[in-house]
């Protein structure tokens, strides 16, 4: 985030608390708003990013939607000014009435796509359009994340996924699921999404592997490893398929895989597995053992024209995983 090159003044401003938080409501022109904000991306260095990509077509829709003129109102967009702006009265009869003048830029926390809307619209109308704010005084990394967490889970959601990635310190399995997709060496690194959203190749969301957590992990002494332990478990049952089935796990199309009723059913089987591997009495762990059971695992069609095709919901992978725990547990 860089400082402007000169302070930026916004007159009309009226400051005033809520919840003890310090904050302002008023107007800027679009030019302002623009030059005003930055985002923290999700994926930012720092570890204390939030926001999504941005979707171009959520901007053209807004943009789309302001050409109805005077009757397209929208609401604030939600700024933490990181203790950067400094506010002055005009009159100290009005106290809660002046200037701010800002220093650096703000931290735009909720209306990236209304702002994006808004800079295609002033471009394609070479006009500038008020853009309402409200803005914190200051707000510290976690009180913006958790906000931004609760406005959007609360009200218009940001979606399950993104919201565990934010709470990946303080949830084991919102940290296991994390690792499991930004880790080189996990079997989901190519083919997860922390933001939720599915494309072309990513297609295994974080809320999909968290949910797998929670039915591959649920045996009590299992539950009670590390949560790096059970990183560990996890990614080498998982990469132990990606051995075995190699062809298949590359090919979302034409296998089935690793289609989230398959992978419900690997987890719901490796729950059974990982209760043979793991001790009761030392929690110590047989990798080798585990992926012996794996290679068991020899006549599977996975084709997506096979007979898993018509196996759906979770009485589906139930049954695909009593098939497969019968087939690694013979002798």
């Amino acid at each position: 985030m860089s400082n402007l090159t000169r302070h930026h003044v916004i007159e009309n401003v009226i400051q005033y608390k809520m919840r003890g938080k310090v904050a302002y409501l008023g107007n800027l022109s679009t030019t302002s708003a623009l030059q005003l904000t930055y985002v923290k991306p999700y994926d930012h260095p720092s570890g204390k990013g939030y926001q999504r990509p941005v979707d171009i077509k959520r901007c053209n829709d807004f943009a789309m939607y302001l050409s109805k003129g005077d009757n397209a109102l929208f609401t604030p967009i939600l700024l933490n000014a990181e203790s950067k702006w400094e506010f002055t009265t005009y009159d100290k009869s009005r106290p809660s009435y002046g200037r701010l003048i800002c220093k650096e830029k703000a931290s735009l926390m909720d209306g990236q796509h209304r702002l994006g809307g808004i800079k295609r619209y002033a471009q394609d109308t070479n006009s500038e359009i008020n853009v309402p704010f409200l803005a914190f005084h200051f707000l510290d990394e976690d009180e913006e994340i958790q906000l931004f967490d609760t406005i959007n889970t609360k009200a218009k959601g940001i979606g399950i996924s993104l919201s565990r990635y934010l709470r990946r310190y303080s949830d084991d399995f919102s940290w296991i699921a994390t690792e499991l997709i930004v880790r080189s060496d996990s079997p989901f690194h190519y083919i997860g999404t922390i933001t939720g959203k599915r494309s072309s190749g990513r297609h295994v969301t974080l809320q999909n592997l968290y949910k797998i957590l929670e039915f591959i992990l649920k045996a009590n002494h299992v539950a009670s490893l590390s949560k790096d332990e059970k990183l560990m478990i996890v990614l080498v049952y998982f990469n132990a398929f990606k051995e075995h089935f190699n062809m298949e796990w590359l090919d979302y199309k034409e296998y089935r895989i690793t289609h989230i009723v398959c992978l419900n059913a690997l987890a719901m089987a490796g729950a059974v597995i990982f209760a043979k591997c793991v001790s009761e009495e030392k929690n110590q762990i047989d990798y080798k053992r585990m992926a012996s059971y794996v290679k068991k695992l020899k006549a599977i069609d996975w084709s997506s024209y096979g007979p898993f095709k018509y196996i759906k919901g979770i009485s589906g992978s139930r049954t695909l995983a009593a098939e497969l725990v019968s087939q690694m547990l013979s002798e």
